[in-house]
């Protein structure tokens, strides 16, 4: 029987990780330690909460006896995972996330969903990771005179898993991602105001994607139609739906269609939040409802952050954070992989925390949970979400 790390690993085939390597290779292999080693050892440290290499090594060498059967093949020390953090390309665990990403998304997808006509909906957002500048001293973020990274998440709403990813310098601006995120026709992305950008969301409209975005202050609009809006609900009314344009010149340049405006009062933070889309079909409510879905986001980088190894780094460089942020989501999308793949009812938190201290046990995944008696997830990520803005 193979051990409990084993089979959360085996969600990773062979030949998808062998591909991800020959795209990515080492410039110069790390002595007795392959790539597929340095991604077991990695993800070892996630799944059991260590907290720098010396511990990740020490618990492996405490059962050397498994080290094989849990597919090490190379030595393992420090030096050696230290050396692979430090020359071992991150892009080469970027590749990984993106495989198992895709792999989510199709597991995840409801059963009785028509692929032609199912409704896909992403929550594109940031997050900023602080880093201690007297060791990263590469990532001065001006803003917090400090060190940081921003790592870019779209959030599959069929699932709450990631579907695209990136890592950035902390002052990035969010816009610019929307030149590198992947949009398919039919899709809809829902953002905060941070993404609004005419050029690119023009540019979204003609590849055939929807977006939902929060409007600034400043933006003006010439009224083409007014709609009746919906009764008012116990959270939200309301208050306006207009197909607009774009007012100032430069403005109908960059962006010549047709708008949809729906202007959202809510009722517990005693505010009104403005809302774009280029969907002129949707209903008010709806069109409301996918926005107040964006929340989601935020909250999976509370949990990740909560509950994976993001905040103490095995390594100094920027390519040993890389890596790290990357096997932290690879960790957690072979997790959700296997509790979809078996059925499992129990909560994320839950089985990661039995991993953790059952690495090396040799029983079935199923058997190990069957032991363990539910608890009840108080959690806000499994909570009803309400609107909320920073």
């Amino acid at each position: 029987m193979p051990t409990i790390f084993s089979q959360v690993t085996a969600v990773l085939y062979a030949s998808e990780f062998s591909r991800c390597l020959e795209a990515h290779p080492t410039t110069r292999a790390t002595r007795s330690l392959t790539a597929y080693d340095h991604f077991l050892a990695l993800c070892f440290g996630q799944l059991t909460f260590r907290q720098s290499l010396r511990e990740v090594v020490a618990c492996l060498s405490s059962r050397p006896d498994q080290l094989y059967q849990m597919g090490f093949r190379g030595k393992l020390s420090r030096t050696n995972l230290a050396y692979a953090n430090e020359h071992r390309d991150w892009r080469l665990f970027f590749a990984v996330a993106q495989v198992l990403m895709r792999r989510a998304a199709r597991l995840y997808q409801p059963v009785d969903a028509d692929p032609d006509s199912a409704f896909v909906a992403f929550a594109l957002d940031s997050s900023i990771i602080s880093l201690s500048l007297k060791l990263f001293p590469w990532g001065y973020y001006a803003r917090s005179r400090r060190a940081a990274v921003k790592l870019h998440l779209m959030l599959s709403l069929q699932g709450n898993l990631p579907a695209w990813g990136a890592i950035t310098e902390a002052h990035c601006p969010d816009v610019k991602i929307l030149d590198r995120i992947p949009v398919v026709a039919g899709a809809t992305y829902i953002m905060d105001r941070g993404y609004l950008d005419f050029i690119r969301l023009f540019r979204m409209h003609q590849a055939g994607g929807w977006f939902v975005v929060r409007a600034k202050r400043q933006v003006r609009y010439r009224v083409i139609e007014s709609r009746p809006t919906p009764p008012v609900t116990d959270l939200i009314e309301i208050r306006r739906d207009q197909v607009v344009r774009l007012k100032s010149e430069e403005s109908r340049r960059t962006y010549p269609e047709k708008l949809r405006k729906v202007i959202v009062y809510v009722f517990e933070e005693k505010r009104s939040l403005v809302i774009l889309t280029n969907n002129l079909q949707w209903s008010a409510e709806d069109i409301a409802q996918l926005y107040k879905s964006r929340w989601q986001v935020e909250l999976f980088f509370k949990w990740i952050k909560q509950h994976l190894r993001l905040r103490n780094f095995y390594g100094r460089s920027e390519n040993a954070v890389r890596c790290q942020i990357w096997s932290a989501i690879c960790a957690y999308l072979m997790v959700a992989i296997l509790k979809k793949e078996l059925k499992v009812e129990k909560s994320l938190y839950e089985i990661l925390q039995l991993i953790s201290v059952n690495p090396f046990e040799k029983l079935s995944f199923c058997e190990l949970l069957s032991q363990q008696p539910s608890v009840e997830n108080s959690s806000e990520f499994f909570k009803a979400f309400v609107f909320n803005e920073n």
